[in-house]
């Protein structure tokens, strides 16, 4: 335990720290803006009926009119602001609150980068990222250090190393090792200028499949050792790249080249990005109360025993995590599966007894319709939804019954939920398998 307080307690270099404040405010008002001028604002927060709120967050609703633009102006400014390093706490504060509430505010568009941005997000507000190179250390020079603890750059350090384990491990299934899973989202993209033949080549599906699965399981320890370091930062570079022009997945690729600053030497990194630069020496004072270091040690040993133990929650539940997606999220479930389907859903009035096919499902937007069809919960939620409206609006009491299949990475359609269960009263607790999804049956064979 001393030896781990030296190592975590000894100061180092605040270079890597503030190279990634900078790229990374770069980064996130990037995609703030972003998200306004490709439209994504209004397609997923502003233009749907509803928006499908993380479960227990019904009431955390986009903002009507113009609200959510503004919402996302801020977001941008918030940025831009980490980025320059001015008022940093308040604008990395501002940035975290707002993105969780996005976030937490749609289901539909789950992405893990998105997760993963809420993390970073914290993690940038806990650490001192604006000492040096910052419009604060210029107004306020005193304001300025050369040094903060080690811990500040090893917890980027053991967080990435978290999701490239998972999303390693996560692959080892048959539809991925076979191809399959890759064939399925190359499949719309083999028009692509020049890589779009390539793309549709089944040897090189392959070779990206497996490609995919050593990269992950190795490029911590490659970067992690000096001798490999830079064959990794070159394998990074070019795996983040590949997947940035092939599936356009925003700034997840060039957030994950930006954290492999922090697989450096500090003092490299310095002499990189700043030599002849005059540096401040003094060092961010540290906790020197063993009880304040013991309790920030024990914070983020808690911290990251939860990050180990989520992705693996999905064994707690019945079935293929791929087709019931209990316990997919908060995984590293990367690029895992494709799913698409078609459903129905019925509305059976209690008391008259009439049943129809509810018109409202015509409101979901394209996107809300494949995952309603393919994500059991977001099924259920829906059928809340409907069961409110109708209770609310016409005073009838319904029970509602989705028939409908999904095809998983591919493979034949099957039902996927019990066409039989009132979703209205199926049981959705988060702490037990929802017997109303049907098993995927003989998987991975056809």
């Amino acid at each position: 335990m001393k030896r781990l307080n030296a190592y975590l307690f000894r100061e180092v270099d605040i270079a890597p720290l503030a190279v990634f404040r900078v790229a990374f405010g770069f980064l996130i008002a990037a995609e703030a803006v972003g998200a306004i001028f490709t439209g994504w604002v209004g397609r997923v927060l502003v233009e749907p009926a509803i928006t499908f709120p993380a479960v227990a967050f019904d009431l955390l609703q986009p903002l009507p009119g113009i609200g959510m633009y503004v919402y996302f102006a801020i977001l941008g400014v918030a940025g831009l602001m980490v980025m320059l390093g001015l008022y940093y706490r308040t604008a990395i504060g501002i940035y975290t609150v707002l993105w969780t509430g996005v976030y937490l505010m749609q289901s539909t568009h789950y992405n893990n980068h998105y997760y993963l941005l809420i993390l970073v997000c914290a993690f940038m507000l806990l650490v001192p990222a604006d000492r040096y190179l910052s419009l604060a250390t210029r107004r306020d020079p005193g304001y300025a250090r050369g040094r903060v603890p080690q811990w500040c750059i090893t917890i980027f350090v053991v967080k990435m190393a978290i999701v490239y384990t998972y999303a390693g491990l996560n692959k080892l299934y048959p539809d991925w090792l076979s191809g399959q899973t890759i064939g399925v989202f190359f499949e719309g993209r083999t028009h692509f200028w020049l890589i779009g033949p390539l793309l549709a080549n089944e040897s090189f599906q392959l070779m990206v499949a497996y490609g995919g699965v050593f990269f992950d399981l190795l490029i911590v320890p490659l970067m992690l050792w000096r001798r490999t370091r830079w064959l990794g930062f070159a394998s990074l570079v070019f795996f983040h790249l590949f997947n940035s022009a092939v599936f356009h997945i925003g700034i997840f690729p060039y957030m994950m080249i930006a954290m492999a600053v922090f697989f450096f030497p500090p003092d490299q990194v310095s002499r990189a990005f700043f030599k002849g630069r005059t540096r401040p020496l003094a060092g961010l004072s540290t906790p020197r109360d063993p009880a304040l270091r013991r309790a920030l040690v024990a914070g983020l040993t808690v911290y990251f025993v939860v990050q180990v133990l989520l992705p693996i929650r999905h064994h707690l539940y019945d079935g293929d995590v791929s087709w019931t997606e209990e316990g997919h999220r908060y995984s590293w479930r990367m690029m895992l599966r494709g799913k698409v389907g078609t459903s129905d859903f019925y509305v059976h009035e209690v008391k008259s007894g009439e049943r129809y096919v509810a018109p409202e499902q015509e409101e979901l937007t394209a996107a809300q319709r494949v995952r309603v069809a393919t994500h059991p919960r977001m099924a259920w939620q829906f059928a809340q939804y409907l069961a409110d409206l109708y209770r609310e609006r016409d005073g009838v009491e319904i029970e509602v019954y989705m028939h409908g299949e999904a095809s998983l990475n591919g493979h034949p359609p099957r039902p996927l939920l019990d066409p039989e269960r009132d979703l209205v009263t199926a049981d959705a607790s988060w702490h037990r398998s929802a017997d109303w999804i049907l098993p995927y049956d003989a998987p991975y064979d056809d």
